[in-house]
C-alpha cells in the first residue's frame, strides 16, 4: 500500500519509506492511499482473538512486502505482549487499561510496533537513524524504552520544562544508551515546532537520516487502531451499540479509532474528550478550527493548542464538518470538573483514575445512553504517573509499579534547551 501525504495526494511512499521519512518532505502527514475493508468473518470473530493476532491481521493490509509475514507476526507478538484489560466499576461502562506495558502508558503499544518496524528497516540497510520525538508526556518514555538498545538507531526526545510529571521526567531522563532527553524552555507545541521544522530542512535530512516517533508517524498510528478491535470483541455478546470516550490531545490515539470505525469497526460514536485545550470541540461545535497556545492542566499530556492528527481526521473525513460530527461528539473539561469525578469515581467505587481518564470518563458520562449502549473509556496512564496530583484528589495513597519506582532513584540526565531551532540544529549535527 502507499501512503501519501495529507498536503498532497500525489505525493505518496511505501510504508517503509513514509516510517522512515515519519513526515511527508512538504511537511503533510503520512496517510493510506486507500482504508481495506476488513473481512466480516474476522471482526465476528474477534473475541477469540488475542491482541497480537488481531495485530497482524490488521497490520498486514497496510504493509504488503515491506516486512516479510514470519517477520510481522513476531513483531505483534514482541510489541504486544502485554494486558489491556476492560475493567468495569459502573453497570455499562468500561475503563480500557492501557497502561500495564513497560512505560504504564497507551502509547506503549504504537512505540513498540513502531520500533520493531524501524529496527528491522534500519538492520536491512544498515543505516543509522536519528529518531525525534516531541512529548507532553507519556510518548517520550514509550519511545524511549521501545528504542532503548536498537542498534543504529539514536533517539533524542524533546520535552517542555516544568510541564511534565516528575515520574515522566524521569522515565524520560534515566535510560541512557541511544536515548537523549532535551529539556526546552517552552510548551510541547513549541517541541513539537522544533520537530517539524526539523523534518522540513532539507539540509539537515540530506546530513542526518531523521524519522519521527510520535504519532504523526503513520507506524504509530496504525497500531493504536487495535486495541479497539480487541475491545469490541470482549463485549460483542451484550448486542448494545458501543460508545467510546478517547482522551485527546494530539489526536492519534481518537484517529486510529476513527480509522477503526472506516474499516468496518460497529463503533456507533466517539467521543473526543479533552481539558480546556478544547481546539478539536470547539471545531465540532462551530465548524471553524483554530488553533491556539496550549494552556497547561493537571492532564498534561492533553496539553495541547495545535493537535497534529486533525490533518489525519480532516483527511478521513474529506473535510466534511457535517459527516465527522455524525461520528464523533466533543467534550471538554477543566481540572476542577477533573479532579472533582476522580475523587467521586473513588469514593463511589474504589477506582483510581487518572487525569487523563478522569476527563475520558466525564466524556462518556455525558454522552451515553445507559439503557440502550454500551461505553468504553479509555485509561491511557498509570494513575501512579501523576501521584502528586492523584493522592492529593483522593486523600489516598497510591501503588506505585517497580518500573517507575526504580525510575525514581536514577539520576536524571537531560540537556536544556532555548526554544530556538539554530539551536536545535546545531546539536542535531553535533
Amino acid at each position: 500500500m502507499k501512503f501519501y501525504s495529507t498536503n498532497n495526494k500525489d505525493l505518496s511512499a511505501s510504508f517503509k519509506e513514509a516510517v522512515i521519512k515519519g513526515l511527508a518532505p512538504d511537511g503533510g502527514l503520512f496517510y493510506p492511499m486507500h482504508l481495506p475493508q476488513l473481512d466480516k468473518v474476522f471482526i465476528d470473530n474477534l473475541q477469540n482473538l488475542s491482541l497480537s493476532e488481531i495485530g497482524f491481521e490488521i497490520s498486514r493490509h497496510f504493509l504488503d512486502d515491506d516486512i516479510p509475514v514470519s517477520k510481522l507476526k513476531e513483531i505483534c507478538e514482541e510489541s504486544l505482549n502485554f494486558p489491556t484489560p476492560l475493567v468495569s466499576f459502573e453497570s455499562n461502562i468500561y475503563s480500557l487499561e492501557l497502561f500495564h506495558g513497560p512505560s504504564c502508558a497507551f502509547k506503549d503499544v504504537g512505540a513498540r510496533f513502531m520500533s520493531r518496524c524501524l529496527s528491522y528497516f534500519a538492520q536491512e540497510s544498515d543505516e543509522k537513524i536519528t529518531i525525534l520525538a516531541a512529548t507532553s508526556g507519556d510518548t517520550g518514555s514509550a519511545v524511549a524504552k521501545g528504542f532503548l538498545g536498537i542498534e543504529n538507531i539514536e533517539v533524542v526526545i524533546l520535552y517542555p520544562s516544568g510541564k511534565v510529571s516528575q515520574i515522566q521526567e524521569q522515565q524520560l531522563t534515566t535510560l541512557g544508551k541511544n536515548i537523549t532527553a532535551l529539556e526546552i524552555d517552552g510548551s510541547f507545541d513549541d517541541c513539537q515546532a522544533l520537530v517539524k521544522q526539523a523534518f522540513q530542512d532539507k539540509k539537515l535530512n540530506e546530513e542526518i537520516k531523521l524519522s519521527s516517533a510520535n504519532s504523526i508517524n503513520i507506524a504509530r498510528l496504525i497500531p493504536q487502531s487495535f486495541y479497539y478491535f480487541y475491545a469490541y470483541g470482549q463485549l460483542k455478546d451484550q448486542n448494545k451499540d458501543l460508545v467510546i470516550s478517547v482522551p485527546s490531545g494530539n489526536f492519534g490515539n481518537l484517529t486510529a479509532g476513527l480509522i477503526a470505525k472506516q474499516m468496518g469497526l460497529p463503533i456507533k460514536k466517539f467521543i473526543a474528550s479533552t481539558n480546556v485545550n478544547n481546539v478539536v470541540p470547539h471545531y465540532l461545535e462551530t465548524g471553524k478550527y483554530e488553533s491556539r497556545a496550549s494552556i497547561p492542566s493537571i492532564s498534561n499530556a492533553m496539553d495541547v493548542g495545535a493537535p497534529s492528527n486533525f490533518d489525519r481526521m480532516m483527511t478521513l473525513y474529506q473535510e466534511n464538518h457535517p459527516k465527522i460530527c455524525t461520528d464523533l461528539k466533543g467534550a471538554p473539561f477543566n481540572d476542577e470538573q477533573t479532579k472533582k469525578i476522580m475523587r467521586k469515581v473513588y469514593e463511589d467505587f474504589a477506582y483510581v483514575l487518572d487525569p487523563h481518564g478522569a476527563v475520558a470518563y466525564l466524556g462518556l458520562k455525558q454522552y451515553l445512553d445507559q439503557k440502550n449502549e454500551i461505553g468504553i473509556f479509555i485509561e491511557t496512564a498509570h494513575p501512579a504517573k501523576f501521584i502528586d496530583v492523584v493522592e492529593k484528589v483522593i486523600q489516598t495513597k497510591v501503588k506505585i509499579p517497580n518500573y517507575l519506582t526504580d525510575c525514581l532513584t536514577k539520576e536524571k540526565h537531560s540537556i536544556k534547551m532555548a526554544n530556538n531551532y539554530q539551536i536545535f540544529k546545531s546539536y542535531l549535527r553535533s
